[in-house]
């Protein structure tokens, strides 16, 4: 029988943490012990999410972030907090051997002068940038396996990059003009207080924001261009849709060389053939957010336009599982050799 692993989760209050702890309840393994909130603290999860109920996670109680008691009672900790406090905490938990696995944005981008150009905050820990690895599964599973660090990939980056790297790697498409317009529901916005994000303002509405300046922008270019071997450059585009959860990204490339759409469907294919998160759906099928909603699913759909030599490669994800809490259990099982699909085998929920 697997031993059971000593789980911490620091932010569990936010949408991010509320997802981790909606998985961790059915995961036979990682056991969640120390639920911590600075704004939450002595109430128990239950009082925050009354959907607990009756469930084993009801009467944990929340507590303040403890660098030394996370660290007696877990092997593993969850940062869910704002980019700019979870690299001070990651420290401080790797310090004392424990393992952590970061939802926000502070250990994604390898360059450091990135970083804080992008985010316009010192990185007082790049010291572990070198040691971070990026938690994408489909490419980084070796490194995860072996990895004290993981940087969970933000959301919009999720979507992209999936859809992107069957086509770059394989010089399938021309590394310069390459659009990514990306359609979010609300909660990749968080869950604090803010008036764009207010029912009345998102309800029957749809609009672009961030356009230019998105901070997911470099991590993209990032791994887009390790994928293609040479530096990328690329348009990210984000909306907002009047929809809780969910991402649908339409990314417009162009071809290097005429190719029939059934031959770049087959090499989607097989590139993600053993890779049990990643749906690419049958010729003329093109995704929809309510299909993956609640589930790690990322389906891939292509189109092929040879009026103008483009490839259309649309993905849809689920912005709160795929896009943050899902992977980040993804990367646990990995870290701790686990079936990475473990606690995770859900079909999408119900609309």
């Amino acid at each position: 029988m697997q031993k059971t692993i000593n789980t911490g989760l620091v932010g569990v209050t936010g949408y991010t943490g509320m997802e981790l702890a909606r998985l961790l309840i059915g995961h036979p393994v990682f056991k969640l012990v120390q639920a911590t909130s600075r704004t939450e603290a002595g109430k128990s999860l239950v009082d925050i999410y009354p959907h607990l109920q009756g469930t084993p996670l009801a009467d944990t109680p929340i507590s303040q972030p403890d660098p030394d008691r996370l660290a007696k009672e877990c092997n593993l900790v969850f940062l869910a907090v704002p980019h700019g406090t979870a690299m001070n905490i990651a420290a401080e938990l790797l310090a004392r051997k424990v393992r952590v696995i970061d939802l926000s944005a502070d250990f994604r981008l390898r360059d450091v002068g990135i970083y804080e150009q992008w985010y316009n905050v010192t990185h007082t820990q790049s010291q572990l940038l070198p040691q971070a690895v990026y938690g994408l599964p489909e490419l980084y599973a070796e490194d995860i396996a072996h990895a004290d660090l993981i940087a969970n990939p933000g959301c919009y980056p999720t979507s992209a990059i999936l859809g992107l790297y069957p086509a770059l790697e394989h010089g399938l498409i021309e590394t310069d003009g390459i659009v990514v317009d990306s359609k979010s529901g609300a909660t990749g916005a968080g869950r604090k207080a803010s008036v764009p994000s207010l029912f009345c303002e998102v309800n029957e509405n749809f609009r672009a924001y961030n356009l230019g300046k998105h901070r997911h922008t470099p991590e993209i270019e990032q791994e887009a261009s390790v994928a293609a071997g040479t530096p990328i450059i690329l348009s990210f585009n984000t909306h907002l849709l009047p929809i809780d959860r969910g991402i649908l990204s339409t990314i417009y490339t162009r071809l290097i060389q005429p190719a029939t759409l059934s031959a770049i469907h087959d090499l989607f294919s097989r590139f993600y053939a053993d890779k049990p998160w990643v749906r690419v759906l049958p010729q003329g099928t093109l995704p929809q957010i309510k299909w993956v909603r609640g589930t790690m699913f990322c389906d891939i759909g292509l189109a092929l336009d040879p009026r103008t030599h483009r490839l259309i490669i649309v993905t849809a994800i689920d912005n709160l599982c795929r896009g943050a809490s899902g992977q980040a259990l993804a990367n646990a099982n990995i870290m701790f050799g686990l079936d990475q699909t473990m606690g995770l085998a859900m079909g999408a929920l119900l609309p």
